[in-house]
């Protein structure tokens, strides 16, 4: 493959992004029509249920006698089953165009294959492997979700400069954060739940703290809320049962909320991996894990991660709780504004090899 070939699948990585946090379950796509030396045409898959980004590409063609002779780049195999939409690649067949370059097959069992299989036997020319990795990268979240049949898990946390996460708290105390990173850090926190399908706290950070969970300092949609809470323990008036938003509560009996809240039963050695099995059902395709020390500690030693995003604030605490360890070093390490970000990936759980 070419330099020219490359440059135009990066542009697919790039269309396909801005899907990001619209898709739910379906994949990030995007879809690069080339005649010669120029593009000809271009889509993304905004938002689920809507065209797929191969659809919109071609539609965007201004020429569609070259589509022929054109060849269409797209990061993902196109579809070939009857979903929400026909399948592309029956359209592909239909427009005329001989070749197709696909960075990833689709790990969805109902393509699987199949849409590359369906363009090589109409005739088309199907080549398949190109920036494996980065497009592996752009759509990690529907990989995992696919190949382990478990949302994409992401720990996030806050410590101070000598490694705490928390004051130790007494039951009289305030409710409310004891925050460590600044505005800035908060902002881009809530970005990054527009760009998941849940956030999950544990019982004692939804008492303690009484977060909303939801998207105030970004636009975009909030994720699903998600806790457990084994013991009965949360009380009337938090914002968590406020009924506002999608909300799931685990609970060992059964329990009766208002709005938008739903009540999953379940036993009282009910486990991560059953969590996730119930998430995966629920479609949720990645979760964003925000504490406390407890349910983090848990994940990590299920080996339950797949990556972690760790702010270092300024802050001193001298006592408290301490922040969770990893033992594997950050792939990134960056300067946020007056704190330390640090980007881990739990390499047991990498699928693109």
């Amino acid at each position: 493959m070419s330099k020219q070939d490359e440059i135009y699948m990066r542009r697919c990585f790039e269309l396909a992004r801005k899907g990001l946090g619209f898709t739910r379950t379906n994949p990030l796509v995007g879809c690069v029509i080339a005649h010669g030396n120029r593009i000809i045409g271009e889509g993304y898959h905004h938002r689920f249920g809507g065209p797929h980004a191969e659809v919109l590409a071609i539609r965007s063609v201004q020429d569609p006698s070259l589509l022929p002779e054109s060849v269409l780049y797209v990061n993902l195999e196109p579809c070939s089953h009857f979903g929400k939409t026909p399948p592309c690649s029956l359209l592909i067949q239909q427009k005329g165009i001989r070749k197709v370059v696909v960075s990833n097959e689709d790990p969805f069992y109902e393509v699987n294959g199949a849409g590359i299989r369906m363009l090589r036997e109409s005739g088309a020319e199907v080549e398949v492997g190109l920036l494996r990795e980065e497009g592996y990268e752009v759509n990690r979240r529907f990989f995992s979700y696919h190949r382990l049949k478990r949302p994409y898990i992401i720990l996030k946390w806050a410590q101070t400069a000598d490694g705490f996460i928390d004051l130790n708290r007494n039951p009289g105390d305030p409710i409310g954060p004891n925050w460590i990173t600044d505005e800035v850090s908060r902002t881009l926190v809530h970005k990054w739940r527009t760009e998941e399908a849940g956030i999950l706290i544990g019982t004692d950070t939804v008492i303690r703290d009484n977060p909303r969970l939801n998207v105030r300092q970004w636009t975009g949609s909030n994720p699903v809320r998600i806790t457990i809470d084994r013991k009965g323990r949360l009380p009337d008036g938090l914002h968590l049962l406020d009924g506002s938003t999608q909300t799931v509560v685990f609970n060992c009996a059964p329990v009766r909320y208002s709005g938008k809240i739903r009540s999953i039963i379940i036993d009282h050695d009910f486990t991560l991996n059953e969590l996730l099995g119930e998430l995966f059902n629920m479609q949720i395709i990645s979760v964003i894990v925000e504490g406390g020390r407890r349910l983090l500690d848990s994940f990590i030693k299920e080996g339950l991660w797949d990556e972690a995003r760790v702010f270092t604030g300024r802050v001193v605490f001298s006592s408290g709780v301490r922040a969770p360890l990893l033992e594997s070093k950050p792939v990134e390490s960056i300067n946020f504004h007056d704190n330390r970000l640090e980007y881990y990936r739990n390499k047991m759980n990498d699928l693109q090899h």
